[in-house]
């Protein structure tokens, strides 16, 4: 097993990997910015090191320091966690090259899935299905443009090919409007990502968001754990998430599971990663790779009894890959609760002290957090303080929960957006299941 590790993130995913460290004997170092001294998994950790100011760039983004932090305190590998360089190619590059493991996928493959067009190139040859839309990137042949939009059908939606995270996406409805939303969203995308190319697709109007957790060795050996529903959604950031998708048959489960998992064989994937669905009419059409562990990786351990991050250490230390797709069973539902330091009805940040802090608790709950009372939020980073995790035996048992346990939590200090999901678990067709992901902006007036 790997002896010692650099945890180059912060937060709830930063303390969720050290816990999965101490149940395999591994030692771990924390690097942190000047902000969060005080973050749970600093006070834990074996060893822990400032690598900057607060500002991203300056700290949980500088690659040379965070390497630094492994060569002084003898490390032997790296986890980039979610978000910061989890999926910067050339961070996992670097990494190797200085002589350490970097706890994810290859910088080749990270690359490969990172650009969409690349991305839905592979999954088209691998039989994954996609979006209809244009054939690469599109070209400074407007004609040509013109004429593939007919062929697709409007609305189509324009998206930058380095993008993520919902940026540099604008939906265009007539002919009229085309040229310029392509010329808007190829400016944008290149001060966003620094490359301006953007790709074609078609519009779907009312999806669903299904995505497919895989695990595999980079031997040419992987499994699915199965689907979750992220469908809750506000300007294309999740809020609720919860596995298995309702209305899911097992066959189509089945049938899509393996497809991705040849997909991981035919890339030669490892570690962690989600294969990203719009679902509509019964169909599956792939939008994009997340070569990371996802933050709401928690919903797919309670269904599932795989611990996820355990196995990304065990896939990086070279273990035997022993899961088989036979014996994995998906058991019961659960939901995961996004809880944000923000206003729950302007979603503005609410940085600032925690004054009370009491999470939940009795049968079926998890709760993944670095807060606690007395904990201060900077302002500099994503409000995400917590997850709330709820199982039952089904559906509608995990909705009970759920609704108990957002009831018991107490914040008090800053704001969060805990009415929010009061809200929404009280909502009639939230709880019929399978809304989809314009749901809540509908909702909301957005």
């Amino acid at each position: 097993m790997l002896d010692k590790i650099v945890i180059a993130n912060r937060g709830e995913i930063a303390l969720r990997i050290l816990r999965a460290c101490r149940e395999l004997g591994i030692k771990t170092v924390a690097v942190f910015s000047t902000a969060d001294r005080d973050l749970k998994h600093v006070r834990l950790a074996d060893e822990a090191l400032c690598i900057g100011p607060p500002a991203s760039a300056d700290s949980y983004l500088n690659m040379p320091a965070i390497i630094s932090a492994a060569e002084v305190t003898d490390a032997v590998a790296i986890h980039p966690g979610y978000g910061f360089l989890a999926e910067n190619a050339d961070f996992a590059e670097r990494v190797e090259k200085s002589g350490f493991i970097f706890i994810g996928p290859r910088a080749e493959t990270i690359r490969l899935m990172g650009d969409k067009v690349s991305a839905k190139q592979a999954m088209q040859k691998a039989g994954v299905p996609t979006v209809p839309g244009s054939e690469g990137a599109i070209t400074d042949n407007a004609k040509q443009t013109v004429a593939s939009a007919r062929k697709i059908g409007y609305p189509v939606i324009i998206k930058a090919s380095g993008g993520g995270g919902g940026h540099g996406m604008r939906v265009v409805h007539s002919e009229a409007a085309l040229m310029s939303a392509i010329n808007m969203t190829k400016a944008e995308a290149k001060a966003a990502f620094g490359n301006d190319a953007v790709y074609m697709e078609k519009f779907l109007e009312r999806p669903r968001h299904i995505e497919f957790q895989v695990l595999a060795d980079g031997q040419g050996n992987a499994v699915h754990l199965g689907e979750r529903d992220c469908s809750m959604q506000r300007r294309h950031q999740k809020i609720i998430e919860e596995a298995p998708a309702p209305g899911i048959s097992e066959k189509q489960r089945r049938t899509m599971g393996e497809r991705v998992a040849e997909a991981c064989e035919d890339i030669g994937y490892r570690g962690a990663g989600t294969f990203e669905f719009l679902y509509q009419d019964g169909q599956f059409f792939f939008i994009e790779m997340n070569t990371r562990v996802q933050v709401e990786h928690p919903i797919t351990e309670l269904v599932t009894g795989i611990d996820i991050v355990k196995w990304q250490l065990m896939i990086a230390a070279g273990k035997p890959f022993t899961l088989k797709q036979k014996d994995i069973q998906i058991k019961g539902h659960a939901f995961e609760c996004r809880i944000n330091a923000e206003d729950p009805h302007k979603f503005t940040p609410s940085p600032g002290l925690i004054t009370r802090w009491h999470a939940p608790g009795g049968p079926g709950i998890r709760v993944d957090s670095h807060a606690y009372s007395g904990y201060t939020v900077p302002p500099y980073y994503d409000s995400l303080i917590g997850k709330i995790i709820a199982y039952g035996d089904d559906r509608a048992s995990a909705l009970a929960r759920m609704r108990t346990a957002l009831m018991e939590t107490v914040v008090e200090g800053i704001n969060t957006n805990i009415p929010l999901h009061q809200e929404l678990f009280s909502d009639s067709a939230f709880i019929a299941g399978g809304t989809n992901i314009h749901y809540l902006e509908k909702k909301l007036g957005l």
